[in-house]
């Protein structure tokens, strides 16, 4: 370094860098690629020269890029070698891109998370701000604006008395400290043997240990693991659907679960309203506001996985709101960060956090390394601003009268046991499962992304999508439906 002067202080000039030494390939018969090994990537240009969906060289581009994945990449819920597997080279407001040419219109936005679409100028500029200040920056002992923002701005739009935000880099990480967080909680109020979880089944909560035991453990797709996970209560789902009365009946094996296990159970958690990716159901809001009572009467703390449904997606802006309550603890993610990068937090009352506190330790035990990550903090503030100040109620509600109207049409086909809608959220539920080899390549042919699993065809479209790509959504889906059921 070198110092010039200016003024009283000296300016700290550095000194210029040399360039890296090239490193050679310690493995040229393993890491060699088309067009040479590692080392001469150069400028990859821009992504959007790849030919048209007629160009022999767009084609090649796609069968390589497949072929080189499936060598060496894991794909989520797949065999080391996914297929059938499209590669994409762009996303712009609700279409992506392929490398072949084709366009799609994305009906999953990017499971859950994508609401204002894709390369939104708000979020992009959010995001090229921040990089001038810090990409990252340990949250241990230190804090910054981004973060203490957008935990001040999630404490005044979730349900009070919400008052503190734990940060993290998932979702099902949100979960574990959640749980974490319930059992610290007894533990530091003197009741350590409150160590079990009652949920209901058809739920999901996540892909890591903790979240995992809180699955169902039948039908949910991480019963290979069940012998490893402690072992939770897990009571039926709720039967009253949405615009349905909820009567006692409705909470009776529920509410007995509940007094029976009282004495152990640390915490109720469950997905309100919306059962998400375990079941695609939608339940009675009264439900969920009678477990909230049922949880105050047997001193037990309720969390409240909001990730999938949080911002909006149901038509509330949680689906706590449905019912008028407010969960003990609260988790966020997926569209938190509007599908840019992975954020999440998990919210509680003071409550929580001072008993949380009282424990032995007298500090929550658990410190993710990227947590509150600055670039993250930042567009998720940006995100939660531009939803706020958007029309997000009268879109959703427009995406909801689409989706009824566009997914009707498959009541009448007899491969199909149930269509329903809420919100953003479109499911068409087959008699058995679809087979992914076949029925995921024709969404594509038709002009859509959508990624079934098990029975259920759905969608959650990014709010921004136009009543014309809607209807080439739904239209599409019942058309693959229809041909392959």
């Amino acid at each position: 370094m070198t110092a010039q002067m200016s003024g009283s202080a000296p300016e700290v000039v550095p000194e210029a860098v040399p360039e890296p030494a090239r490193v050679a390939n310690p493995h040229p018969d393993r890491l060699a690629r088309p067009g040479g090994d590692l080392g001469d990537l150069g400028d990859l240009g821009d992504l959007g020269d790849l030919g048209g969906s007629d160009g022999a060289g767009a084609r090649e581009v796609a069968g390589d890029l497949v072929a080189r994945d499936q060598r060496v990449v894991w794909h989520p819920y797949a065999p080391p070698a996914a297929a059938p597997l499209f590669a994409v080279a762009q996303a712009s407001g609700v279409r992506l891109r392929l490398t072949d040419g084709r366009e799609l219109i994305d009906g999953m936005s990017s499971w859950w998370a994508a609401i204002h679409g894709y390369r939104h100028p708000v979020l992009d500029a959010a995001a090229h701000r921040q990089l001038t200040d810090m990409s990252h920056v340990m949250f241990g002992g230190l804090t910054h604006e981004p973060a203490v923002r957008l935990a001040e701005t999630l404490v005044e739009m979730t349900p009070r008395p919400l008052r503190r935000v734990f940060f993290s880099d998932s979702g099902s990480v949100a979960v574990e400290v959640a749980i974490k967080m319930a059992l610290q909680y007894w533990t530091g109020r003197g009741r350590p043997r409150r160590t079990r979880l009652l949920t209901i089944r058809r739920g999901y909560h996540g892909d890591t240990s903790g979240a995992m035991a809180v699955c169902d453990p039948d039908a949910g797709m991480h019963h290979l693991f069940s012998h490893l996970l402690p072992q939770h209560i897990f009571a039926p789902p709720p039967t009253c659907g949405f615009d349905e009365a909820c009567e006692d009946v409705h909470l009776a094996e529920f509410a007995a679960l509940l007094a029976a296990h009282a004495h152990e159970v640390a915490a109720v958690i469950l997905e309100p309203v919306v059962q998400g990716t375990g079941a695609m159901r939608f339940y009675a809001p009264e439900w969920l506001a009678r477990v909230r009572a049922l949880c105050d009467e047997h001193e037990v703390l309720l969390i409240a996985d909001e990730i999938a449904v949080g911002f909006g997606r149901s038509g509330a802006l949680f689906g706590c709101d449905h019912a008028g309550i407010s969960p003990d603890i609260m988790c966020v993610g997926k569209a938190l960060t509007g599908g840019y990068l992975s954020l999440a937090a998990t919210l509680c009352t003071d409550e929580v956090a001072d008993g949380v506190a009282a424990s032995p330790v007298g500090a929550f035990m658990h410190g993710p390394t990227f947590m509150a990550n600055p670039l993250a903090c930042a567009i998720a503030l940006a995100n939660v601003e531009l939803l706020l100040a958007s029309p997000w109620r009268e879109r959703v509600g427009a995406l909801e009268r689409g989706l009824r109207t566009g997914l009707a049409p498959a009541r009448a086909l007899s491969g199909v046991a149930d269509v329903r809608v809420l919100g953003a959220i479109g499911v068409i539920e087959t008699r058995e499962p679809v087979d992914m080899a076949v029925i995921q390549p024709l969404l594509v042919e038709l002009g859509v992304w959508v990624r079934p699993f098990g029975r259920l065809v759905y969608t959650m479209p990014p709010y921004i999508t136009t009543s014309d790509d809607l209807a080439t959504l739904t239209t599409a889906m019942v058309e693959a439906v229809a041909r392959t059921t």
